[in-house]
């Protein structure tokens, strides 16, 4: 007879840690002809790009997960942090290929996805990861793919120069999968590690000839810890309703909220993300009372563009979130109409 059930699996699957995560994972094309030919230079070759590799992942704030044989995964919070690294991984890469004969050039092939992991200490599993090693799969030598989940999230960030190779089956995994080959040669992204970027050019200036604003989650300064919930109706009222404006590109939400409860410098969120400005701002509940503040900021130079202060009644929670939000969203399309345009006259 069956043991009796004491809901013991069920605390278990309770108690697994989870959370959405970008996951870079390559592997070396013809790594076993690179082997057959000449095993220890390939050893050396493979252990010099690998360092290369893991520093440029520190660099763009990722963390590598393991490194077995020609295998190479890494994790990051930011799927804009994960392309940008691709990227630039392909292009130092191909750098020093160059340096070396044809048939010893040692080439990457790249895939990147954003999906659910399981954490297992510095271990991570699940679909999240399997995909990526499938998408890894159909890029080419010193090339970047990347799943339709990347492709969503980066549709409101930076503009990225990448084709659709169509919807693939790949192996263990139910739904069919949206790919994207990245055009790695002519595009702009990751080309500077965030480290190098200098204040006179900076991601927004590079990267994107629109403006480019990052909404990071606004603070709640009320002792009701209840009131997260209002507080995060407010930035994401902000997200999607500047979202809505011609010629300005906006960080995704899932993006801009991995820095919630963090302290963070403004000129990092801007390296990390890729912007140009940042929007921030802070939320305080008393009785019937709110009291919201944001401010712009020059993630480049590193000015204060525009500030804020709103009070209101509470009357109507939603009402109030409408209100600020679209008061906030005029401010900041006025302030960055006019600082593009003195940008351009300068």
């Amino acid at each position: 007879m069956s043991p009796p059930d004491d809901g013991s699996a069920a605390g278990d699957l309770l108690n697994v840690e989870r959370r959405l995560a970008a996951i870079l994972s390559a592997d070396v094309k013809d790594y076993g002809r690179l082997m057959g030919d000449d095993d220890v230079a390939t050893v050396e070759t493979l252990t010099a790009y690998r360092e290369a590799m893991t520093t440029l992942i520190s660099q763009h704030r990722g963390r590598v997960v393991d490194s077995s044989g020609d295998n190479l995964l890494a994790e990051f919070s930011s799927v804009v942090a994960a392309v940008q690294c691709s990227i630039g991984i392909q292009q130092d890469l191909t750098a020093r290929n160059a340096a070396l004969t044809v048939d010893r050039r040692m080439e990457f092939r790249i895939g990147v996805n954003l999906g659910e992991v399981i954490v297992d200490g510095d271990r991570i599993y699940g679909d999240g990861v399997n995909i990526a090693a499938r998408v890894q799969g159909l890029a080419d030598g010193g090339g970047v793919c990347i799943s339709g989940s990347v492709c969503d999230e980066m549709s409101s960030e930076l503009s990225l120069d990448c084709e659709s190779i169509g919807e693939h089956t790949l192996k263990n995994i139910d739904e069919p999968v949206r790919v994207y080959r990245v055009r790695v040669g002519s595009s702009t992204r990751g080309e500077t590690p965030p480290e190098s970027q200098s204040a006179e050019t900076g991601p927004g200036l590079d990267l994107c000839d629109k403006p480019s604003v990052a909404v990071l989650p606004f603070a709640n300064m009320s002792d009701d810890p209840e009131q997260e919930h209002f507080t995060d109706g407010i930035t994401d009222d902000i997200i999607t309703d500047l979202a809505k404006i011609g010629g300005l590109a906006v960080v995704a939400r899932n993006s801009a909220f991995t820095y919630k409860n963090r302290a963070v410098k403004i000129p990092d969120v801007g390296r990390e993300l890729g912007v140009r400005y940042v929007l921030e701002g802070s939320v305080r509940k008393v009785g019937d009372q709110v009291r919201i503040t944001a401010q712009l900021v020059d993630a480049v130079a590193g000015h204060h563009l525009w500030a804020e202060r709103y009070d209101r009644d509470l009357n109507d929670v939603f009402g109030v979130q409408d209100e600020i939000s679209q008061k906030i969203v005029i401010a900041l399309k006025v302030t960055l109409a006019a600082e593009e345009e003195a940008a351009r006259t300068r």
